[in-house]
């Protein structure tokens, strides 16, 4: 009897276990194993037709790190990666720290706030760009009247304000994940530790340097984490907004991948610059899940 409850009990579990694993392996293990073979591989549009891919090792890797348009695309992918996620997380602690105090309408501008997080990409892109036109557009006719700018900006045309502009749109769109995951993390912080601070009279300052942020550490590192992951991989903003011109100007490694894999029809070369956006956000998953392991340890402390 016993040994047939413990039977029971394994394929109980397994019975749970496995739409997990075969979830995990249709469409996480599958594409990204497939996506290797086909970076070693010389798949073209042909390979459709013919079902002939043949093996070149490491080739597509060698051309990728010594195309001409490597550099400028990781410059690219590292300005929009790191200004969107700086800007991003300043703005969105600024916000928490404003409405972890009460007063009237807070619930309701909170969720106003949350408006750029629910609209699909494709729709703030779109939006984006034309607020950026340089004929009609409400951002330049609102600098030229308040005299900030003596003529419409080119921000969509000119290399050198149309990553500017790009990661404008990209820091609207992610404002409000930041703000709302800072925003829980200072709700768990006890009331009476600022309370016991105001009666040293420690100052509004004092009382955010030396209490919230170094409570807010293990969440901080979860929100950059997570926000350098979503950024990195950003194809929607930028491809709606310019399509990765002009010049290359706002091409990144997604962008890149994209284009030599549905415009050049290289899905190898496309393939390899995918894996290296693979590699360098598993590193970083690395951090988040170390981040979160000391968050639950000083949680349990």
């Amino acid at each position: 009897m016993r040994r047939g409850y413990a039977l029971s009990g394994r394929v109980a579990r397994w019975g749970f276990i496995a739409p997990v694993v075969i979830f995990i392996g249709a469409f996480f293990v599958y594409p990204l194993v497939e996506n290797v073979i086909i970076s070693l591989q010389n798949y073209s549009a042909a390979s459709f037709y013919t079902g002939r891919a043949p093996f070149v090792g490491f080739a597509n890797y060698s051309a990728v790190f010594h195309d001409p348009e490597l550099f400028k695309t990781v410059r690219n992918t590292v300005i929009f990666t790191f200004g969107s996620i700086a800007i991003q997380f300043a703005i969105g602690l600024a916000l928490a720290v404003f409405f972890s105090r009460r007063f009237p309408l807070n619930a309701v501008l909170r969720s106003l706030l949350l408006l750029p997080w629910l609209l699909p990409l494709v729709v703030s892109g779109t939006v984006f760009r034309w607020m950026f036109s340089q004929e009609n557009g409400v951002i330049d006719q609102a600098l030229t009247n308040l005299h900030l700018a003596s003529s419409p900006v080119p921000w969509l045309s000119s290399p050198g304000w149309a990553l500017v502009g790009v990661i404008m749109v990209n820091i609207w769109v992610g404002i409000p994940f930041n703000m709302v995951i800072l925003y829980g993390g200072l709700q768990a912080i006890p009331r009476p530790l600022y309370e016991a601070a105001a009666l040293e009279g420690a100052s509004a300052w004092s009382q955010f340097r030396y209490i919230s942020l170094p409570l807010l550490r293990p969440v901080t590192t979860v929100v950059l984490t997570l926000g350098f992951i979503y950024t990195i991989k950003v194809f929607d903003v930028i491809m709606v907004v310019t399509q990765g011109g002009p010049a290359l100007a706002t091409q990144t490694l997604t962008i890149w991948a994209y284009n030599l894999s549905f415009i050049n029809f290289n899905f190898g070369e496309g393939a390899a610059v995918g894996n290296l956006l693979v590699v360098v956000a598993f590193v970083f998953a690395l951090f988040y899940l170390r981040g979160v392991g000391r968050g639950s340890g000083e949680v349990v402390t």
